[in-house]
């Protein structure tokens, strides 16, 4: 049959990307507690595309998946990297994995069990050079209490859900749920799945004792990743979804 994709291209114009986007695939991860974990990831791919094809294999993209089983792992990523370049010509790979992460958090006071998910994702990419990068990244639910309306209010004092991302570059492995209690330590309290009236009374007490600027957020969690050997690189943001106002509160820090 003939290869439509292989023609010549005489546009003479080389794409940076060209993949397919939003799959959804089952994966195995690493699990800190349980050994492994099943989900669903949402997945995207790239490759570079020269200039003289009209275009890239898409099939080979799903085709190559498996390679990801029986589990999400560093060293099967920089695989599936190099795969992806040698079986579509490519001289540059790009692939991101994000999926739901469930851990299971016991309330503080009543102890009641539930399940919390956190948004997690890995991106890898592969240069000409064959150098690999690998990024992971944990986007975590927080609670927060405005330092400022506590201290001009005679009682109480507003506050709100918020959302930390958090990148991190490294030279060894770190577990996810080291990432997420690092981002909660930081809140001024962390969020569950189940509280009771006991576990709410504590919650809110903890948080108003605990007030956080987005800007102690980030700058808190920031501190402790500079002194931490292991990290080569990191990004982090918070924003807040205000509970008075009509916009959200942000900040990011991005290391050099």
């Amino acid at each position: 049959m003939k290869d439509v994709q292989n023609q010549q291209d005489h546009r003479n114009i080389p794409i940076n990307k060209v993949g397919i986007k939003n799959l959804r695939y089952p994966i195995t991860v690493l699990d800190r507690k349980n050994g492994y974990q099943h989900t669903v990831a949402t997945i995207n791919m790239y490759v570079d595309l020269p200039h003289k094809y009209k275009g890239t294999h898409m099939s080979r993209f799903v085709e190559m998946l498996h390679l990801l089983q029986p589990e999400v792992s560093l060293k099967r990523f920089s695989i599936i990297l190099e795969q992806m370049k040698t079986h579509l010509n490519a001289a540059s790979a790009h692939i991101e994995v994000t999926f739901p992460y469930f851990i299971e958090k016991k309330a503080p006071s009543s102890k009641t069990r539930g399940l919390m998910d956190y948004t997690c994702r890995i991106i890898g990419s592969s240069d000409a050079q064959g150098k690999v990068d690998l990024i992971s990244e944990v986007i975590v639910p927080i609670t927060s209490v405005c330092p400022c309306s506590k201290e001009i209010s005679k009682y109480g004092a507003h506050n709100q859900r918020g959302e930390v991302r958090l990148s991190t570059r490294f030279q060894k492995f770190i577990w996810m749920e080291d990432a997420i209690e690092l981002v909660e330590e930081a809140a001024s309290c962390e969020v569950y799945s189940v509280l009771k009236r006991s576990d709410e009374k504590i919650v809110t007490e903890r948080a108003f004792s605990n007030p956080k600027f987005v800007e102690d957020i980030v700058r808190d969690i920031a501190k402790r990743l500079q002194a931490d050997d292991n990290i080569t690189w990191f990004s982090v943001s918070a924003e807040n979804f205000e509970s008075i106002h009509n916009h959200s509160a942000y900040a990011s820090i991005t290391s050099d």
